[in-house]
């Protein structure tokens, strides 16, 4: 007999307005019996339907909703919820690389799908997913002919599901490096190896846009494989890439090498470091660019978070020319915008500069957000000015 869940007096409001997450403790009763992992029916209180998700006793999320009538799902309801995200993007004139399935933001929990040219990387962030898996890259292979197919399920959230950290190929055969097209220009792609999937898809938009602010000497801090540096480069002077990992630095090289871009050179360093080394030589960039990795994967690592994004920033709007711009990030959707704003504003404060805002953007529009889920709406990106 199939699980049967009912919630707590209330606990329906926020699953009703869009939100597929019923957590254990917002559940009075559970009815039935099946395998962990199975689709279970979620009801209200007073027992009206709410809709459909896979049941994991293992984790606090207990059910992830993602059918809300009367659907079943088999390899029609993925083949033709797949197609849908694709096409959306297709819309939008995405072509060679971009989200093509973005989790509960495309009515697929836990399912992430990112295409690089000929080939598709996949992540499976729950147990209802992994379990599918199969099924799954098979309806990929149908509607999409890859080359290859990717599993990047190598995230610490899954031991939350009670799975291991996995990566392997799913189908046909997986370069270690896939060339895509971004902006006009080429990136290597490490898929195997490289951070999240392979690459920051969901900074294109934004990395285009730091063509507008990169005349002159740029720094580009916690570079990763340089997407913000090429693009910076097609306008600056001179770009520094800096990140401690030496892999990434070669990434930056060989991209460079593979456009002819040759005023890109690469510095190895702690950023926290480099930056206040910048500021003690008295050494100023027309543009710093900050693209950190999330500092807060957690609520309770919030507080030090702030103090670490605090610290750079500052240090950074102190080594900005009088006119130049600071242009910083943060992918922490615990980092809430209005949290992020309020740490810049503490910042300029306390850095003797006067700062203004030129422009504020979010993620790319193949990661879209869910109005009901703030988790979706992750990525800030602003781009201030020091006058």
């Amino acid at each position: 007999m199939a699980y049967s869940i009912y919630l707590k007096k209330g606990e329906e409001k926020r699953i009703n307005a869009g939100h597929s997450w019923v957590y254990a403790n917002e559940v009075a009763k559970i009815e039935g019996k099946d395998k962990n992992g199975s689709i279970a029916s979620v009801f209200s209180h007073d027992g009206r339907y709410i809709g459909k998700g896979y049941i994991n006793h293992a984790s606090k999320i207990l059910v992830r909703i993602f059918i809300r009538n009367n659907e079943t799902d088999g390899e029609e309801f993925y083949k033709n919820t797949i197609q849908a995200a694709n096409e959306y993007r297709l819309r939008l004139g995405y072509k060679n690389c971009y989200r093509m399935v973005f989790a509960e933001a495309d009515n697929i929990p836990a399912l992430i799908v990112d295409k690089y040219g000929d080939y598709l990387v996949m992540q499976c962030l729950s147990l209802g997913i992994d379990m599918r898996k199969n099924m799954l890259c098979k309806i990929l292979v149908n509607l999409f002919n890859p080359k290859g197919i990717y599993e990047r399920s190598d995230v610490s959230v899954r031991k939350k599901e009670g799975l291991t950290e996995v990566k392997q190929t799913l189908y046909g055969e997986v370069p270690d490096y896939i060339e895509i097209e971004e902006n006009g220009l080429k990136m290597l792609v490490d898929v195997k190896n490289g951070q999240k999937t392979g690459y920051f898809l969901d900074q294109k938009e934004n990395r285009f846009a730091v063509r507008k602010y990169s005349k002159g000497n740029v720094l580009d801090c916690f570079c990763n494989s340089g997407g913000f540096s090429l693009n910076a480069s097609t306008v600056a002077d001179k770009v520094t890439a800096c990140d401690i990992s030496e892999l990434a630095l070669k990434n930056v090289r060989d991209n460079a090498k593979l456009n002819g871009i040759k005023n890109i050179t690469t510095l190895q360093g702690d950023v926290f470091e480099v930056l206040r080394n910048f500021r003690k030589e008295k050494t100023q960039f027309d543009t710093v660019i900050l693209d950190p990795p999330a500092f807060c994967k957690s609520a309770n690592e919030v507080k030090d978070a702030y103090r670490g994004y605090k610290d750079i920033n500052l240090t950074a709007m102190k080594i900005v020319k009088k006119g130049g711009f600071l242009i910083t990030c943060s992918c922490s959707h615990y980092m809430s915008s209005a949290l992020f704003e309020k740490m810049l504003i503490e910042a300029a404060k306390e850095s003797g500069r006067i700062v203004r805002y030129v422009e504020i953007k979010t993620q790319s529009p193949d990661h879209p957000a869910l109005l009901s889920a703030e988790e979706t709406q992750y990525l800030k990106f602003f781009v201030l000015q020091v006058i």
